[in-house]
């Protein structure tokens, strides 16, 4: 197949990016054919700068239509399973924006239909994953460099939304709307790299509080704990109203620790790993050699390039060599459940004000979810 036929389901901010990276002949092996949107504004965009492309209201006519062989689903986070099982039983490669949805039965429901369908192939946009400092991370930590994690926290709090940006559309700040604050809008992607690079958890305590300093009805300030098989602890922190607000990760290992930061990745390479410095030292509060320091920086010239030709350029470009060739895929879209279980887990803990053990209850995730959508709308705290 010389070239992947695209069609993409909601052309509102993240799916008109989309579709200009295709306009900008970005995507080697993929031609965008048709759009899908119900607004006519959007169906206006559409229309203008991109008029020998095909614009449909409705999503399954589109899916039918002959003139796709693969979708990307930009939509609200409710729809994203629906619209993946529709597309892949009608035989057609999908890959979805994240979170892969908003409660985690949904998406094991998806990935089970999608592990029937064995020759489509199935992503979703964990576009961080393409990150250098992470996949670095990502090598240290799977090489054994690092050596058996002791600790992993990360605090992002530099998400910074005002008001005006809950304002903005009536289905943002809601539980019915988008199904969460924080944890399932700003931090789908660094909830995947957290297990990602750390693994899942067995127990999570979670502190999510709702609408601080802000008139929404979701959480925007965030504090997790977690617990690891192995022992290890982990926490998780983050808010969208601190500003200038901080990003950075830490994890300790038992052969050493690394650290992103402003776009700057340190890895502390021990001589000895510390269980076998421990075994044999006779002091009273020594240092461990140290073996090497590393730095990996990005510089703001490949922030620039990263942004434009990386990220989700390059997992779109990933997922369609994967559809052509039968490349690996960064981000298989199996791998959604994982972070969202993270984020379930974190709202379920906040909720019942108790810790929470991993497999999560879905039923009362989504008994508790159920709860907040109704009493939101039983009290118009905002209009949706």
């Amino acid at each position: 197949m010389d070239k992947i036929r695209y069609g993409i389901i909601g052309i509102g901010k993240m799916g008109s990016l989309h579709c200009m990276r295709f306009k900008g002949k970005l995507i080697k092996g993929g031609a965008l054919t048709a759009v899908c949107d119900i607004s006519p504004e959007r169906r206006e965009w559409a229309e203008k700068n991109f008029p020998k492309v095909k614009f449909f209201e409705d999503y399954k006519e589109m899916m039918e239509s002959g003139l796709v062989d693969a979708v990307l689903i930009a939509t609200p986070h409710y729809l994203h399973p629906e619209m993946a099982k529709a597309a892949l039983s009608r035989g057609l490669h999908t890959l979805i924006e994240k979170p892969a949805g908003v409660f985690t039965s949904a998406i094991r429901e998806l990935n089970e239909f999608a592990k029937e369908k064995k020759d489509l192939v199935f992503g979703i946009m964990y576009n961080q994953r393409t990150n250098k400092l992470y996949r670095y991370a990502k090598m240290l930590v799977d090489s054994g460099r690092l050596g058996e994690m002791k600790r992993i926290n990360w605090i992002i709090t530099d998400w910074y939304r005002p008001q005006a940006y809950y304002d903005q559309g009536g289905w943002r700040g809601t539980w019915v709307g988008e199904g969460g604050g924080a944890l399932i809008n700003q931090c789908p992607h660094q909830l995947d790299l957290f297990q990602w690079l750390g693994g899942m958890p067995s127990k999570i305590i979670g502190y999510a509080k709702v609408g601080v300093k802000r008139d929404i009805n979701v959480e925007n300030d965030v504090t997790a704990y977690f617990e690891y098989p192995n022992g290890a602890s982990g926490v998780f922190i983050t808010s969208t109203h601190d500003f200038p607000g901080t990003n950075r990760l830490e994890i300790d290992g038992d052969k050493g620790k690394l650290v992103i930061e402003n776009n700057k990745l340190t890895f502390t390479e021990l001589a000895v790993s510390e269980t076998e410095f421990n075994a044999t030292n006779k002091k009273f509060m020594p240092k461990i050699p140290v073996k090497k320091k590393h730095v990996v920086r990005i510089s703001k010239l490949g922030q620039l390039a990263q942004l434009v030709f990386g990220q989700h350029t390059e997992i779109i470009r990933n997922f369609t060599a994967a559809i052509q060739d039968g490349n690996p895929m960064i981000a298989p879209g199996e791998d959604g459940i994982n972070g969202l279980t993270v984020s379930n887990a974190i709202h379920l803990s906040s909720w019942l004000n108790e810790p929470v053990t991993l497999p999560i209850d879905e039923k009362r995730f989504e008994e508790e979810l159920a709860k907040r959508i109704e009493e939101e709308k039983e009290l118009n705290k905002k209009k949706v």
